[in-house]
């Protein structure tokens, strides 16, 4: 298998835009006239949610097929003492210094999208919230991981948060509590 793209234009083009559907899908907005609670209604609704979780979960593999993590001469904001990201080469390293970890993160991140497969089929509404930050969750593990050049203490913090969140999943699938 040979990538097309590098793995900044594979998240900006596919899987950052196949994640809105689900982080929009339940909100509250203020408008002129109140307060307005969004949420899907029609099959229409569901259906874009669907297709976004299909997407991540599909899409999440392509993140396993070696390819460089930047468009070649693209160095991200990695210049400088107050540089907000890691280079390709420091992203690298670290990939290769710990694949375990990024297939971890990457199954992570999956698993949100066949959690909300799941919530699709089933239609619970009110499951969405959680699922959208559970995605948030995953990502910023992984960008917190790999992309940003981080504060060890943080990521440890950000770590053990989405272990309790596995922990919860896999105890309420263990009791079929639906949350």
């Amino acid at each position: 298998m040979k990538p097309v793209v590098s793995v900044k234009e594979l998240m900006r083009d596919m899987l950052d835009p196949a994640a809105d559907p689900i982080f929009d899908a339940v909100k509250v907005e203020m408008t002129e006239s109140g307060m307005v609670e969004r949420e899907p209604k029609t099959d229409q609704d569901w259906e874009k949610i669907r297709i976004a979780a299909v997407t991540l979960a599909e899409g999440f593999y392509l993140l396993k097929i070696p390819r460089p993590f930047a468009p070649p001469g693209d160095e991200n904001n990695s210049a400088g003492a107050d540089a907000t990201e890691l280079s390709p080469a420091q992203i690298k390293a670290k990939l290769e210094s710990d694949p375990v970890l990024w297939n971890a993160k990457i199954e992570a991140v999956r698993n949100v999208g066949l959690e909300v497969l799941d919530i699709v089929k089933n239609r619970r509404t009110a499951e969405l919230w959680d699922a959208g930050h559970n995605l948030d969750q995953a990502c910023e593990s992984c960008h917190l991981q790999f992309w940003y050049p981080g504060d060890k203490a943080l990521l440890e913090r950000f770590d053990r948060h989405l272990q309790h969140l596995d922990e919860g999943t896999a105890r309420a699938n263990k009791t079929g509590d639906p949350r």
